[in-house]
């Protein structure tokens, strides 16, 4: 069983940036591939970025270059660096452990990009 709890969402104006946190316990963090999802009104939930358990990051291609995940294993977190904000990317924001056959979610938190 994993538990996940993000931090760091809040209101911004566009072209800011924001760091989202997800704290992760009760299992061993390193072996998970670890993502960050989000989920505006209206739609479905949709992958934002994703790193493996051996590092590799891929993204969504309306976040690439403006995005980074990193994760630090000592620490049980895996972050989000969200740079040049855009009003579209106002959504709650989830934090994702994944290891097959088990997926564990965060609760979210919410991220108002203002224009």
């Amino acid at each position: 069983q994993v538990q996940l709890v993000e931090s760091g969402g809040g209101l911004v104006q566009a072209g800011g940036s924001l760091r989202l946190s997800c704290a992760s316990s009760g299992s061993i963090f390193s072996i998970y591939d670890m993502g960050w999802y989000r989920q505006a009104p209206g739609k479905q939930r949709d992958l934002v970025a994703r790193i493996t358990s051996g590092g590799r990051t891929n993204y969504a291609d309306s976040v690439k270059g403006r995005f980074t995940i990193s994760r630090d294993n000592a620490k049980n977190t895996v972050s989000l660096q969200m740079n040049s904000l855009k009003p579209e990317d106002t959504a709650v924001y989830y934090c994702n452990a994944d290891r097959a056959p088990f997926s564990y979610w965060g609760q979210g938190t919410q991220v108002t990009v203002s224009s």
